[in-house]
């Protein structure tokens, strides 16, 4: 069967300038080269270099494997929309939400959704009263993504010290109540969520070294739930993403505590597409090849590129 992409000039954004890029660059490269295989004429556009946009008028459609500020946040969308030229994924709302740990979480706890408490970081704070009000917390900046800036702390010295740390990374920064637990992702495609995969870091908690360089990182995909425990989790996964507004294809993490409860923690709007990342591995797990991803992600961009959700 022919697929829809042969003879078709696709670009692939890929690379940029955020502190992702090296994952962005291997998620591009491996969306681009199925691409290739299916027959498409692949633009490979690096928005490090210098006139990259120009190059997008010779596409008639983007997949953007652009991860971060910069990519995920909004803005290249919205120069995807004065372009006229349709791509893959959330629309600038809820990609610009949703790179917005801070308002993403007053968003759901406003809609009654469960999400750790936090409490925003500046200069001025009271660091003992905030470790008195969250005990452990996860200090993480909040425009960014990978786990990158995030530092788990339990006492006043070490908040300010941590709260230093993400500040480098720019924007806003928050303390995030430490729940103890068992963390889940859960991938959504178009309509659908991918079965759910369950985490299990080798140190303290799902840092950027765990995701990307440990070798002992455990994933089990499907993840061991019940039936009744999986189709929860989708519909909770579900709300949350169509409630920020987000569209197409994403990924939903979340932490179990003791008691089961679910507790959401952020969404990504364009999750690593590496050989080794978690949306493929849920997608092979529900009998999907890279390529048959792809195709709904295409299908379903064009949809929502025309209102239809």
């Amino acid at each position: 069967m022919t697929s829809i992409f042969a003879g078709k000039s696709i670009a692939v954004t890929l690379g940029g300038t955020a502190a992702e890029r090296s994952i962005s660059l291997e998620s591009g490269e491996n969306v681009a080269r199925v691409l290739e295989q299916a027959g498409a004429n692949v633009l490979r556009i690096d928005p490090a270099e210098s006139g990259w946009f120009e190059r997008l008028s010779e596409a008639s459609f983007v997949f953007n494997l652009l991860h971060g500020p910069g990519g995920e946040d909004g803005t290249v969308q919205g120069l995807f929309e004065l372009m006229g030229r349709p791509y893959s994924g959330s629309g600038v709302l809820g990609s610009a939400l949703t790179m917005d740990k801070i308002r993403t979480k007053l968003l759901w706890q406003g809609a009654g959704l469960p999400t750790p408490r936090f409490v925003s970081l500046s200069a001025q704070t009271d660091w003992s009263a905030v470790i008195a009000d969250l005990g452990t917390a996860f200090v993480k900046p909040a425009l960014e993504g990978s786990s990158l800036g995030m530092t788990k702390v339990s006492g006043d010295a070490a908040l300010r010290v941590a709260y230093e740390r993400a500040l480098a990374y720019g924007g806003n920064v928050l303390a995030e109540q430490f729940i103890a637990g068992q963390e889940y992702t859960v991938a959504i495609l178009g309509d659908r969520a991918l079965p759910s995969i369950h985490i299990e870091a080798p140190g303290d908690f799902y840092d950027f070294d765990a995701k990307y360089l440990s070798e002992e990182t455990r994933f089990t995909c499907p993840s061991g739930l019940s039936q009744a425990e999986e189709t929860d989790l989708a519909a909770l996964a579900l709300q949350a993403f169509r409630l920020a507004g987000c569209q197409v294809w994403g990924r939903v993490d979340l932490i179990r505590d003791h008691s089961g409860s679910w507790q959401l923690l952020e969404v990504n709007t364009v999750p690593g597409m590496t050989s080794h990342s978690l949306v493929p591995m849920a997608a092979r797990a529900a009998g999907l090849s890279l390529l048959e991803v792809l195709t709904e992600i295409f299908h379903f961009s064009e949809r929502a590129r025309r209102g239809e959700g």
